[in-house]
């Protein structure tokens, strides 16, 4: 995977958010769910903490200390996936700059993160998210993948131009 190929791929994350997230933002209404099918709803809502709201007591009124934090992390991430040597790695680390991208872009903009994916089981909510974890979360698992000594073994070391 090439760097402009990384470049793309973390671009196309942030990208998929914002937009989606503009379309939460202009389409909802913060406390009313819209049913799209069973056991899923979108529902409009604000992150101020961490994902999934952790630290959300903490870090409410601190966006830029939370953005500032944020950003070390996904700048250190942006290294990682320059510098990984595996393909499943490289994207993994760049969904996760790309997904990070995004909540920090929110939180510079409107002081917390727009979540607007709902999905639920009865009464059960799972916190609400958007397409920037969704973006981490594959990454994560991809780097997870890479990691798996089978996956190692079989593929081949990349070139990193």
């Amino acid at each position: 995977m090439t760097k402009a190929m990384l470049i793309s791929l973390i671009a196309a994350a942030v990208v998929a958010d914002q937009l989606t997230k503009a379309a939460a933002l202009s389409l909802l209404s913060q406390g009313t769910a819209v049913p799209v099918f069973p056991s899923f709803n979108l529902s409009l809502g604000f992150n101020t903490g961490a994902s999934f709201g952790m630290m959300g007591g903490i870090m409410a009124g601190k966006p830029l200390l939370m953005a500032a934090l944020t950003g070390a992390l996904t700048l250190a991430f942006a290294v990682m996936s320059f510098r990984a040597q595996h393909a499943w790695e490289r994207a993994g680390f760049a969904l996760v700059v790309g997904g990070a991208l995004g909540n920090i872009i929110d939180r510079l903009r409107q002081g917390a993160v727009t979540d607007f994916l709902d999905f639920y089981w009865r009464d059960w909510h799972w916190p609400t998210f958007n397409v920037a974890d969704i973006a981490i979360t594959l990454g994560a698992v991809l780097i997870l993948a890479a990691s798996l000594p089978l996956r190692r073994r079989k593929e081949p070391v990349l070139d990193k131009s």
